[in-house]
């Protein structure tokens, strides 16, 4: 029997679907923030929202009985949020999820799916108040809070309940299974399948883009009939509770139990996230942040399936371009957005000795060098303007490797401190860039998460695409950039791309940046680099998050 919910957002779910197929350009969430797509007074009442929930205590109906409180977040443009959370133990929380999770995993595939498609709508209608939570939790400016935060994120959340809809609606019902037997009767068998969900899932955030990486993870499972406790980042806690307070009034309303969805807040240094991971009950985990963690619950959580994002090094190869300013532009802007501080930014940027050759003639290497930094400069010189591409750091370790990058290689560009017009005490800072050489191995070959990036003197354009794959393959990527009016070399990247298995963008100069990942069309993360054991979204994401049940009886 169909249920209500899938009835009422099918057509959505249906064009989703299409989207998936067709890989064109799809949203049912307007990414601008703008009174025609959420009404006249959705921004002031998303801010009043968020203001009204700064210094209290954040409540949660029908949570196990809590051990009190924690809370630690501060807003990177003002200070301490002074907001408090329900604080459990992983026994409390693991039970209320097994509980849950009884009659949740019996309402099957229709049930898990509609449930899942209302709460992004109403996700979708608080996007102003959630882009506060995210911009006051991880610097993100808040045009880029409201969109990644907000409709991106959301985008990606559908995306991968589409995909869980297609894997389990490949799946039918029963069948009445015949096999002839020549001059016998038939063999007849009644087939019956059920979609079993695994478990319990855990997501476990992180600090930068708390629903954008945090939301495909959440969805597939949940999608997927599993009960999902969310751990956010203790620096970035709020934008998933509100979440979590949606989805559980969602299902409660629906008539489920809430604590499918549970909230697992922690303070600094607090290892809630590993006692969780390391609990049998714990069949699925989705994480984003450092390689040593990730690493570390690939290896010690072999009970669960462990979905993970990690760093890696991002590399643009420069070789020859049809529009040198416009490649500056790009590349300026690809590593000014929120301060460099996104898992897709380029880092090591790779420029031939002799230079690179334009319509205007060849351009020596430090010519080229003068020209990104001069775009960059550019880009920067009106504060009240570049604060809302660079935002805030966030954590003080990015301004301690910031510091740290000065004294590598030999300078290019300073970064330098700005000005916020509204956040006084912000930490802006523009991009900095250091010439390195090729053997300079031991300083590229690392994640300098933040606004540090290289350029890379190297003999020529194919030893800089050999040793950005090298760099690629071992230590893992997200992004990779090549500029080249050359068939050949194009030719060379795409195999490069290929070996490292890295999402490659050709001759970006216009409006669109590496650093963006489109839902229903772009596979953020391949699964085939150390960047990423797995893709967001592609049906490998989703459909290890069941098992399928088989009863056969004659008659």
């Amino acid at each position: 029997m169909s249920h209500p919910l899938f009835q009422q957002h099918q057509a959505t779910l249906d064009q989703a679907l299409q989207a998936l197929r067709e890989r064109q350009y799809w949203s049912p969430y307007p990414e601008m923030p703008s009174p025609r797509s959420y009404g006249e007074t959705a921004a002031a009442d998303g801010q009043a929202a968020f203001e009204a929930l700064l210094q209290q205590d954040f409540s949660l109906d029908g949570l196990p009985p809590s051990q009190g409180w924690v809370g630690s977040e501060r807003s990177p443009y003002r200070g301490a949020l002074r907001i408090r959370y329900p604080r459990h133990d992983a026994d409390a929380l693991l039970s209320a999820s097994t509980a849950a999770l009884q009659t949740w995993r019996q309402a099957g595939p229709q049930a898990w799916v509609g449930v899942c498609l209302e709460i992004l709508q109403r996700l979708n209608r608080r996007s102003f108040e959630i882009a506060h939570a995210v911009m006051h939790t991880t610097g993100q400016a808040f045009m880029m809070a409201f969109q990644a935060g907000g409709p991106h994120a959301q985008d990606r959340a559908l995306e991968a309940v589409a995909y869980a809809w297609r894997e389990m609606a490949a799946i039918p019902d029963r069948c009445r299974w015949s096999k002839p037997q020549g001059k016998h009767e038939p063999l007849v068998l009644e087939k019956n399948w059920k979609v079993i969900p695994r478990g319990v899932g855990l997501v476990i955030g992180c600090s930068t883009f708390p629903t954008w990486n945090g939301y495909p993870g959440l969805f597939a499972s949940l999608a997927t009939g599993n009960s999902v406790i969310v751990k956010p980042h203790p620096g970035a806690v709020l934008p998933l509770a509100l979440t979590v307070r949606i989805a559980r009034e969602v299902l409660a309303e629906a008539g489920f139990d809430p604590n499918t969805v549970l909230l697992a807040a922690n303070q600094h240094g607090e290892p809630l996230a590993s006692l969780l991971a390391q609990r049998p009950e714990v069949k699925l985990i989705d994480f984003t942040g450092s390689s040593a963690h990730g690493e570390w619950l690939e290896s010690q959580c072999r009970h669960a399936q462990v979905y993970t994002e990690k760093a890696g090094v991002n590399c643009v190869v420069l070789d020859s371009t049809a529009d040198f300013p416009g490649l500056c532009r790009n590349l300026a802007l690809s590593l000014a957005l929120y301060s460099g501080q996104m898992c897709t930014a380029p880092q090591n940027i790779f420029i031939p000795a002799d230079g690179i050759h334009t319509p205007e003639g060849q351009l020596s290497y430090q010519q080229t060098v003068a020209g990104l930094c001069a775009a960059l400069e550019a880009l920067c010189a009106e504060p009240a303007k570049a604060v809302e591409l660079l935002g805030a750091i966030q954590n003080p370790g990015v301004l301690q490797r910031l510091e740290a990058a000065r004294a590598l290689g030999q300078p290019a560009l300073d970064s330098r401190r700005l000005s916020h017009p509204h956040y006084p005490e912000a930490e802006v800072r523009t991009p900095l860039l250091r010439q390195l050489s090729m053997e300079d191995r031991a300083i590229y070959e690392q994640e300098h998460f933040g606004p540090i990036s290289f350029l890379i003197q190297a003999p020529d354009s194919a030893a800089a695409l050999r040793q950005a794959e090298d760099l690629m393959r071992r230590c893992g990527a997200l992004s990779f950039s090549v500029y080249s009016t050359d068939q050949q070399v194009r030719e060379q990247a795409r195999q490069a791309a290929e070996n490292a298995c890295v999402s490659l963008a050709l001759n970006f100069t216009g409006a669109v940046m590496v650093n963006q990942s489109a839902a229903f069309s772009d596979f953020h993360g391949s699964g085939g680099n150390p960047a990423a054991n797995a893709s967001l979204s592609d049906s490998a994401f989703v459909a290890n998050r069941f098992r399928v049940a088989q009863t056969r009886s004659f008659g």
